[in-house]
């Protein structure tokens, strides 16, 4: 099985903008935990990270994303970033067979648009990370 980037689906409710992913990834769950929740894992595919307090209520800054706090974390399955720009960020991840993973992601912004290119360009890197099986 190789990775995949199944196409981002947007809904808006009032002045919130949700954009969703589907990315399977040819990596185990705790390959790809380090890809979504260590400043070095989010660097190689994603943003840079000056603060990363790995627990829940922790500090994040994120490069392009500004500081914020970390609002879920269960190590292995789901780290969601809360930024003070008014945007979430959440990677939740979930078995697929032994050698694979599922990341669902869920980009929330408050009155801008989630920018649908950019996150597709960010999770074909992502698979290319972790390349085919």
């Amino acid at each position: 099985m190789s990775g995949s980037v199944e196409q981002g689906t947007g809904q808006t409710h009032g002045s919130t903008r949700l954009l969703h992913f589907l990315v399977r990834l040819s990596g185990p769950m705790g390959e790809v935990w380090t890809a979504v929740a260590t400043p070095e894992g989010l660097a190689a595919w994603c943003t840079t990270v000056d603060v990363l307090e790995p627990h829940l209520g922790g500090a994040v800054t994120l490069g392009d994303g500004g500081g914020g706090r970390i609002t879920a974390w269960d190590v292995d399955r789901v780290a969601e970033y809360t930024l003070e720009s008014g945007g979430r960020l959440r990677f939740h991840l979930e078995r697929d067979g032994d050698a694979a993973t599922v990341l669902r992601f869920t980009h929330e912004s408050i009155g801008a648009q989630a920018d649908e290119p950019l996150w597709r360009s960010r999770f074909e890197r992502l698979v290319a990370v972790f390349g085919p099986p």
